[in-house]
């Protein structure tokens, strides 16, 4: 059971078109999100928090009291006395657009056709789903956030935030992320894609219709994801070549412990994600690059962030290494910033910025304690000063 008990989901319509990075525009869109904690009277302790690929806006608590894997896939972190103080903190989770988790997205209506979106969708990007989500925090009355923070994909998300909006957030945690995909991450999403694209129940993106899911294709691009997300030596220590019934088999069946493994992944996800929105989320991922119109120079696109920072990452990630978040610090350096970082001798690849390695964990609980020092201490100073 989750400290933060049950928790609902909230939504909001937006009927101003939203300009995306495309050139298109999103019409009559809505967002759904999450919210645990408590806003306070000036509106300065909020922190938003950014999902990866496959996650949504429930970041913690129990979605449903009789289910207990509705729990958010970050409660480990955010509650009451966690790293993130619920007590202290008031954090708001948003689904992003293209999502297939309430937010509007590819399965929903068009309302230029009166038809389903599917591969209709406009492809949106990072820098889209900040502005959708600065749009929200207007809504809230929210006008700069004590903190934004994200792991991996939410990790850039954060990062586009200190870029985008500089002003309107005091601090940036960025996990396990990078300021660009590496040409061998762009390789593996679109051996994902392309197993969803070239499945027949895909059609063209139109698979609503006919009343299918491709789920052979999801299965793969499961399967090809998660093997990036864990660490050669979790691999190692969790599977091994460990045999299901202890001989081969000499066929193509299942042999290996670690292949059962994958197919269950596999089988689970294309039970609960859409196909579209693998295909509008990858593509975001491989699009991500604030250094890109700056000539590849990543110090002159932090140029004009104003927040401090906390970067953290794992040893053995090898999909976002270390080294991608050490070029992140380094020119958050050169620009002066004030900028945290860890790197954590964790041994579960990529997936460790889920997990609770009490190192990790004893990091950003640090780093929210200052935050939240410094928070009180302005509050009581203008306070003292009031007349």
């Amino acid at each position: 059971m989750s400290a933060l008990g049950i928790v609902s989901p909230q939504s909001m319509h937006f009927a101003t078109p939203l300009p995306l990075q495309s050139g298109a525009q999103m019409h009559d869109y809505t967002l759904m999100y999450e919210t645990y904690g408590t806003l306070n009277a000036a509106r300065s302790n909020a922190v938003l928090v950014c999902h990866a690929l496959n996650a949504s806006h429930h970041v913690a608590g129990l979605a449903d009291a009789n289910d207990p894997k509705s729990l958010g896939w970050w409660d480990n972190m955010v509650g009451p006395g966690k790293p993130l103080d619920t007590n202290r903190f008031f954090v708001i989770g948003v689904n992003n657009l293209g999502s297939c988790f309430g937010s509007t997205g590819p399965m929903h209506i068009n309302p230029a056709t009166g038809k389903q979106y599917g591969a209709d969708f406009p492809v949106v990007t990072v820098e889209d789903w900040v502005d959708a989500q600065a749009r929200l925090a207007d809504a809230l009355g929210i006008q700069q956030f004590a903190a934004v923070m994200g792991g991996s994909l939410g990790g850039m998300q954060a990062l586009a935030w200190s870029i985008r909006y500089p002003a309107r957030l005091r601090h940036c945690v960025v996990i396990a992320s990078t300021a660009k995909l590496s040409a061998q991450n762009i390789a593996f999403n679109d051996v994902a894609r392309q197993a969803i694209l070239t499945d027949p129940d895909y059609h063209g993106g139109d698979f609503y219709s006919h009343g299918v899911v491709p789920k052979s294709g999801l299965r793969v691009a499961r399967m090809v994801g998660h093997i990036t997300y864990l660490s050669d030596d979790d691999m190692a220590e969790k599977f091994g070549r460990d045999l299901r019934t202890g001989k081969y088999q000499f066929d193509f069946g299942v042999d290996f412990e670690i292949e059962s493994y994958l197919r269950y992944q596999g089988d689970k996800f294309s039970e609960y994600f859409d196909a579209n929105t693998y295909l509008l989320i990858t593509k975001a991922l491989d699009y991500f690059d604030p250094a890109r119109e700056f000539g590849g120079d990543l110090t002159k696109a932090l140029a004009h962030t104003q927040a401090q920072f906390l970067l953290a990452s794992f040893a053995t990630d090898w999909r976002f290494a270390p080294a991608r978040s050490q070029e992140i610090v380094q020119a958050l350096v050169n620009n002066k910033r004030r900028v945290a970082y860890a790197e954590i001798d964790a041994p579960h690849g990529h997936d460790a910025f889920l997990l609770e390695d009490p190192r990790y964990m004893n990091v950003v609980r640090a780093y929210y304690e200052r935050a939240w020092l410094e928070l009180t201490e302005k509050e009581n100073t203008a306070v003292g000063s009031a007349p």
